[in-house]
């Protein structure tokens, strides 16, 4: 999960931070998230703690000894560097969903995404679009696609929706695309 280091400016950021912290330990599902305590990340780790869910917090040092980690996490992995934290929850994810934030939360999703498109993971990439947070992102994505910069299958391999159990729903299907048809001829 990615998401805010800030609570956001409407209190239905943070309501669904709860709402999905809640539903992924209710339904078994294992939590790996940037490991603060601030914000939305607090709010979504507090919630899964609470619902007996696990947790896997992925901090960088710098962070850590600002005593921003969240306490309540039990596996709490410290890590050099925002490339590395990057790295390990790449590696511990199965999916990966942005609620909203700022442009860590936007670095995050993109590097992701992109990650995906160029075929360095097959797995599912979606973002929860709360109060309409993303309308402008997604509108801007179609855009992109129209004017030829994001091909259709890779603008598809992002998910949205406002509702966890059906952004869930719908990429427990997800048959990854393909990477960039550029490169695939290129490995040839």
């Amino acid at each position: 999960m990615y998401c805010g280091a800030s609570p956001g400016g409407h209190p239905a950021y943070a309501e669904t931070a709860q709402a999905v912290g809640f539903h992924l330990a209710s339904e078994g599902y294992r939590l790996v998230y940037g490991g603060g305590q601030v914000g939305l990340m607090g709010v979504l780790a507090d919630a899964a703690v609470d619902a007996g869910g696990g947790v896997t917090g992925v901090i960088p040092d710098f962070l850590h000894h600002r005593e921003i980690a969240h306490p309540r996490v039990a596996d709490m992995r410290i890590v050099s560097s925002m490339h590395e934290r990057k790295h390990v929850m790449a590696e511990e994810s199965d999916a990966f969903i942005a609620l909203p934030g700022g442009i860590g939360t936007m670095e995050e999703l993109f590097e992701i995404w992109t990650w995906s498109a160029l075929g360095r993971h097959t797995k599912p990439v979606g973002l929860i679009n709360v109060n309409g947070y993303y309308d402008g992102l997604l509108a801007f994505l179609d855009r992109m696609q129209a004017d030829g910069f994001v091909q259709a299958r890779h603008r598809a391999m992002l998910f949205s929706g406002d509702d966890i159990a059906a952004l869930l729903a719908s990429m427990a299907d997800y048959n990854h695309p393909g990477m960039i048809p550029s490169l695939e001829r290129a490995r040839m």
